[in-house]
């Protein structure tokens, strides 16, 4: 499987507490299906798309940089 936001660079600072549906699914990437940005992130601590800082969730926005960020 490619990993979320494949279509853009990702920094791989990302946090420990991001979650999205890709992680509930066990199948295998088909190369002849083109890859979907599709994603529902949350957060582990809120089980919103808004942080605990009160700052949107995604695999751009939680970096070191926020205070609730916690290393994978």
């Amino acid at each position: 499987m490619e990993p979320i936001g494949s279509a853009k660079k990702i920094s791989r600072n990302r946090c420990a507490n991001l979650r999205w549906k890709g992680l509930h699914i066990e199948a295998e990437c088909d190369p002849e299906n083109h890859y979907s940005y599709d994603t529902a992130i949350w957060c582990l601590h809120t089980y919103k798309c808004i942080g605990p800082d009160g700052k949107v969730v995604d695999e751009f926005e939680c970096s070191p940089a926020r205070e609730c960020y916690e290393q994978l």
